[in-house]
Formats: structure tokens, C-alpha cells, sequence
């Protein structure tokens, strides 16, 4: 017990008279080490009879943490020191500019969406969303796709089971919104995203963004759709874009048209990429969405966002979008449009 009070008394000593933290540690490792002075004391334990073992055990173990909170305190007081002398030094000059922070930027993709929705609210359309999982039935079956049918094929996509599947169009927010309206006329964009089975290359994706388009009334003709569509285009590219109508085939609409729109490749010669898909909706469709054929008509759309992308910002491979590299990305602040 007398060896136990010496050392106490050397090693709070040192403690005191240590002035940096290297002469602390060495405190700590001269006592406090495995092979430091107060840890080699537990090896006196079999010199000792058995009833003085728990008595000097348990002496050993308080030095040890009386130790121990000494190193620490005084650690901390030399770290204080160091700080104090350290602010002493240095000046501040508030005169210099402050830290720059970045602010992010809106991605090209919502720009478009954007954009667009801008431009249909103030033509008289409401936003309308809905769920990307989806039901077999608003997805195929009211968009005049029954079981088996072979265009089905064409929209391959994502099954969860036979009867929920990830969206291949926004279609289904269209269907919903019929029967909501319950017969109502209505005029509606359904933004979202989409999935489909296809290879991923420059023009196409397993998952893209797509706006939709529905107009239903008593007196909706082609006409109508076609000015919606020059104005979209004109609005997009401007007068001078090459646009180009053609008769197509969708099992929702009847008549079809597709639009298409030129760009410049890369040898200088022109070409045409499919923008959208259009027509006056089915007469199929409009019965199952709760419309008499007989007194309402109305046109439909979908636009793909990816392909408005690249011939706005002139973009040459879809998945640059879906990358995350902020030197693409980084292009696009302070667009908005």
C-alpha cells in the first residue's frame, strides 16, 4: 500500500508538470500501458495472502482511474491553452467575402415537364397524376388493349403479377380521370414516369418521362388536336422546326397521327425523331370511361419528354439524363425553359 501511495504521488507529479500533450501521453504510457508501472502491479497479487488480495485489487484499481481522470483533465486544459494561444495569433478580417454556397439546379427533364405544363394551364388543362403502379386494367383493358391483344407487344413491360404492372403509358391517368368526372367534359396533362422492356441505346430507355394529353367534349375534332399540337411544337422548337404529321395505328385512338420533328445530325444531313403519338379518342375508350360515343368526342396525346429534351438542348444519347454526371448536369443551371 505504501508502493500504491508513492507512485500516486509521482504520477499526479508528472501529470502536473506536464506542459504539451506528448509529454501527457508519455504520462499515460509510462503508468497506464500494459507494461506501464500501475498495470505491472496486478502482478504482486500472488505474493500477497488471500485476504489481502481484494483489499490491494481493488486499491489498483481506483489509482487507476484516479489516474485516468487526471490525464484527462489535463488534457483538456492544455488543449484550451493551445486554443487560447492559437486565437491569439490570428486575426479575422470581416471585410473578406463570405463561403460561396452552390445552389442545385433544376434537371432538364423537369424543365421540360415544366415548361410544358406552363404552356397547357394557360390553355385551360389541369395537371392530373396518378399511381406508377398499376392495375392491368386502367393500363391495357380501358385503353381498348383487352387480354391478348397483339399491341400489347408493343408496350411489353415490368409485371408484379399478372395483374399489377409497372405503367407503360399515363394512359391509366387518363382512364381515372374519366371515371371521376363521370361524364363530365374535361381537359387534362398527366406528367409522370414510365416503364417499358426496351434496350437501353441512344434514343430509347426502360424507364422514361412522358406527358399525356386528353381533351374530351361535345364539339372535339381532328382540327382541334392539330392546332394543340402545332402550338405545342411552335412553342417548343420555334417556327423555323421542321414538323412532320403521319397516319399511325394505337389501338386508343381512331383516327391516328404521329409527330415528328427534324434535327440536324451529326454529318450535317437532316432528320426526323418521333416526338409523339396522337389521335381522337376510341369510341371504346370514351364507353368504358363513362362517355356516350354518340355525344362526346375528344383527342389524346402523349408526349415523350427524353425526346424534347434532346432536340431542345441537342442532346445526343438518352441515358446522359439518368447518369447523375454533374458536367452534364451542371449545363443546364439558370435554364428555365
Amino acid at each position: 500500500m505504501k508502493d500504491l501511495a508513492m507512485i500516486k504521488k509521482a504520477v499526479m507529479n508528472s501529470i502536473e508538470h506536464a506542459k504539451t500533450l506528448e509529454a501527457l501521453d508519455d504520462v499515460r504510457v509510462k503508468y497506464l500501458s500494459k507494461k506501464g508501472e500501475i498495470s505491472q502491479l496486478m502482478s504482486e497479487l500472488k505474493n500477497l495472502s488471500p485476504e489481502e488480495r481484494p483489499a490491494f485489487g481493488a486499491r489498483v484499481n481506483m489509482l487507476k482511474q484516479e489516474v485516468g481522470d487526471a490525464l484527462a483533465k489535463k488534457k483538456e486544459a492544455i488543449e484550451d491553452q493551445l486554443l487560447m494561444a492559437s486565437l491569439a495569433r490570428e486575426e479575422m478580417d470581416v471585410t473578406l467575402p463570405g463561403y460561396q454556397f452552390y445552389s442545385g439546379s433544376i434537371h432538364p427533364l423537369n424543365q421540360v415537364i415544366e415548361d410544358l405544363e406552363d404552356l397547357f394551364i394557360g390553355m385551360g388543362y389541369k395537371i392530373a397524376e396518378g399511381p406508377e403502379v398499376e392495375n392491368d386494367y386502367y393500363n391495357f383493358e380501358m385503353m381498348n388493349l383487352e387480354k391478348d391483344h397483339p399491341a400489347r407487344d408493343m408496350q411489353d413491360t415490368f409485371y408484379i403479377n399478372e395483374e399489377i404492372l409497372l405503367r407503360t403509358h399515363t394512359s391509366p391517368v387518363q382512364a381515372r380521370t374519366m371515371l371521376q368526372s363521370q361524364g363530365k367534359p374535361l381537359k387534362i396533362i398527366c406528367p409522370g414516369k414510365v416503364y417499358r422492356r426496351d434496350d437501353d441505346d441512344p434514343t430509347h430507355s426502360h424507364q422514361f418521362q412522358q406527358i399525356e394529353g386528353l381533351v374530351i367534349d361535345k364539339t372535339i375534332s381532328l382540327a382541334n388536336l392539330k392546332d394543340a399540337l402545332l402550338k405545342m411544337a411552335r412553342h417548343l422548337f420555334g417556327e423555323n422546326r421542321e414538323i412532320r404529321l403521319r397516319p399511325s395505328y394505337f389501338p386508343f385512338t381512331e383516327p391516328s397521327v404521329e409527330v415528328d420533328v427534324s434535327y440536324i445530325k451529326k454529318d450535317g444531313t437532316t432528320g426526323y425523331i418521333e416526338i409523339l403519338g396522337a389521335g381522337m379518342v376510341h369510341p371504346n375508350v370514351l364507353k368504358m370511361g363513362g362517355y356516350d360515343p354518340e355525344v362526346y368526342s375528344g383527342f389524346a396525346f402523349g408526349v415523350g419528354v427524353e425526346r424534347i429534351a434532346i432536340l431542345k438542348y441537342q442532346i445526343d444519347d438518352i441515358r446522359h439524363f439518368y447518369t447523375n454526371d454533374l458536367r452534364f448536369l451542371n449545363q443546364f443551371k439558370g435554364d428555365v425553359r
